[in-house]
């Protein structure tokens, strides 16, 4: 049986990065939270697909990238741009008791270790 996949979404600041305003961002340094890089490290070796989310504004994009790839979070692609409100994640299910949608609410700034496998 072929293993599908795992699709990872992440937001950037206060998850990855310790939260800084937008007006800060181009004249600070991002300060990588605790556990990240190698959290995000394993997932990215073990064949996770990381999509980086954030309500940076797009003009705002190449400065992120480089503050990731400086920082050495691996992703495989940036959504920048979207709302800065409650976030949700829907997704279908081909088995009821094998659900393939989660989500974790971390505390700002706090950092994270979460196993996905």
């Amino acid at each position: 049986m072929m293993t599908k996949q795992p699709t990872v979404f992440c937001d950037i600041d206060g998850t990855i990065f310790k939260y800084r305003d937008f007006n800060t961002y181009t004249t600070t340094n991002p300060e990588v939270l605790p556990g990240v890089i190698e959290c995000m490290t394993e997932w990215f070796n073990d064949d996770v697909y990381i999509v980086l989310t954030t309500a940076r504004p797009e003009y705002l994009r190449t400065h992120t990238i480089i503050e990731l790839k400086n920082s050495n979070i691996p992703f495989h692609q940036l959504i920048m741009g979207i709302g800065r409100g409650s976030r949700y994640l829907i997704n279908d299910s081909e088995e009821p008791e094998k659900p393939r949608a989660f989500s974790f609410a971390l505390n700002r700034n706090d950092g994270f270790n979460i196993k996905i496998k």
